[in-house]
Formats: C-alpha cells, structure tokens, sequence
C-alpha cells in the first residue's frame, strides 16, 4: 500500500503565519507538522508516500528531503495548477493504481491507521473515509452512516439545520481507496472529493464506508486557534503517542522558570526572571529579564523583551515584543 499526502493548499485561514510557510509545514513543537503525519504512515508499516504539493513546493522539499532521515521514501509531484483533492489524487497515478490511503496535510490525529485498513478490508468497500465527531459540524463534510458503518449521505459544509436533521460525524480527512475510484475522476480536471467524488459514489451505490474514530485525537490545524489549541493539547499530552523530545542546548539563566511542559528550541537565551509556562520556543528565540510567556506559541528568533507578558498568543518568526508590552 501506498500514501497520498494531499499538501498543496495555501492556507489563507492561516495567515499571516503562512504567508512565507506552506502550512504542511508549520512548526508543531518545533517540528513541521507533515513529521507528525509521516510518523503515523511509517508506524501502519506504510513507507512509500507520494506528496502533493502546489503552494511554495520547494521549501516543503528542502525541509522533508528524500525521507530517508524520516524512515520513508518521499517522491514529490506539483500540480501544474490547483486541481482540487480529487484531481491531485488522479494526476498522482502511481500512488492511485494500488490500494492508497489519502490523507489532507492539514490535520493532527493520533488514529492508529492500521485500524483503518482493516475496517476498509472487511468490509470489501472501494472507498473508506474517517469520521470524526465534533459540536459543530457545519464547518466540514457531514457523513451519515448506517449501523454496518455504510456511508448513506455526504453534505460539505451543511446548515445548521441540516447538521440537526442528520449527525455530527463528519470528514476528518482520511481516507482509503481502491483503483476503482480512479474512474470517476477524469484527468486533468478541477475534482473535489468532497463535493464531487463523494456524492458520485453514493450515486452509482459503490461499497462506500465510514471509520468512526472513538477516544482518537483528531483536530484541523486550519486556524489561529486551532493552531494554538494543538500545542496545548500536546503539551497537556492530550495527543496519543506523542513524546515530546528532550529540550536542546539553550542558555537559561540560573532564576529562569521554565516548567516542564514547555518546550524551548536549541540556541534560545532564556534571561533571569523570566517564566516559559505551557509554551513553545522557537529556536534562537530571545525572552528577556523577567518577561512572561504562558500558554503560548513563539516562533524561530523572536525577541521578547523585558517585562513582557505573552498570554494565549502566537507570535511569528523574527518578531520583535517590546518592553512592558502586554
């Protein structure tokens, strides 16, 4: 089996962190977030993963490399222009040829992917997608399935009213697909899955699934906020599976008070007086005498100056915080 890492998206909901960063590749404590993906791939014993890419593809190239220091095999392909999740699946036909399991490189999850293909197996289904539930639901693809887990509806984005009518279970992104979908997408065409691929499966009643995820973490890194929710959320160790590693060399004064969630990047200077609380530092980044950062996100060589308080923030590359700034 083989991987589909659907990269190419620009991320506008994201900006300004994605301005001068693709957003696969925005720092996750401190290590881009296509890493957190990889990891569950190369953990399902999937090695072979092909990623799609159309939004500044050569600095996700320069990061990820071959992914031979990942454990993995990386083959990179750009679309000539955006052809949506679907026709970037179609234009990747090595990958769609066998058994492929496409993810959005936009989500977090700790889903044990294994699960996923043997639920996709058992059932002899064509298409298998994950299913997460959540509150509100009429920000995604709303899925309804039946008691066997057979998908029987597919709304993008639904009303309120029609998110009531049905069920909060909707697309996380995920999915698992034999050869056969291939010819519902025709080459070189603007195709969605979610609002063309999908619909026209349920049309011709193909054996289409839905894997609920149960107890997994799952979250779209599509925002500011969830940006920010995700790094507490690993930092509360929330997200299974998930170890954070040792911090690297820095400089922390002596009467600095960095408590154990945080994470400080290597060359950081930490001054005397200054508190890191269920925070991320960047690498290089500078936090001066007695200033404070709590429950937030600081990106590669920011400065925060003396006597700064940083609360519930994220603040981006080389920025600069000034003194008593709140």
């Amino acid at each position: 089996m083989q991987a589909l890492i659907l990269a190419g998206g620009k991320g506008t909901r994201l900006r300004p962190l994605t301005v001068y960063t693709p957003k696969p590749i925005v720092p996750i404590a401190n290590r881009p977030l296509l890493f957190y993906q990889i990891d569950l791939l190369r953990n399902a014993g999937i090695t072979d993963i092909t990623l799609s890419l159309s939004y500044q593809p050569d600095k996700i190239e320069q990061i990820l490399g071959n992914g031979s220091e990942l454990g993995v095999r990386l083959r990179y392909i750009t679309e000539p222009s955006p052809m949506g999740t679907a026709g970037a699946y179609r234009f990747a036909a090595d990958v769609a040829n066998d058994t492929a399991l496409v993810l959005n490189g936009d989500i977090l999850t700790d889903l044990d992917l294994k699960k996923i293909i043997e639920f996709h197996r058992s059932r002899k289904a064509d298409a298998t997608i994950a299913l997460m539930t959540v509150e509100d639901p009429t920000h995604y693809g709303l899925v309804q399935v039946n008691d066997d887990g057979r998908v029987i509806s597919f709304v993008e984005k639904p009303s309120e009213k029609e998110a009531a009518a049905l069920a909060n279970t909707i697309n996380a992104g995920i999915y698992v697909l034999e050869p056969s979908i291939l010819d519902l997408v025709a080459k070189d065409t603007y195709k969605s899955f979610e609002y063309h691929i999908f619909p026209d499966i349920l049309e011709r009643d193909l054996p289409f699934y839905g894997y609920v995820m149960m107890g997994e973490y799952w979250l779209d890194i599509g925002t500011p906020e969830s940006y920010l929710k995700a790094h507490i959320d690993l930092l509360s160790g929330k997200i299974g599976g998930q170890t954070l590693a040792e911090k690297p060399d820095h400089d922390a004064a002596t009467h600095a008070e960095i408590d154990r969630r945080s994470v400080v990047g290597e060359g950081c200077t930490i001054k005397p007086g200054a508190r890191i609380i269920n925070s991320v530092i960047g690498p290089g980044a500078h936090v001066e005498e007695k200033a404070l950062v709590e429950d937030s996100v600081i990106w590669s060589h920011t400065r925060i100056a003396s006597y700064a308080e940083v609360r519930s923030s994220v603040i981006g590359r080389s920025c600069h915080v000034g003194r008593n700034v709140i």
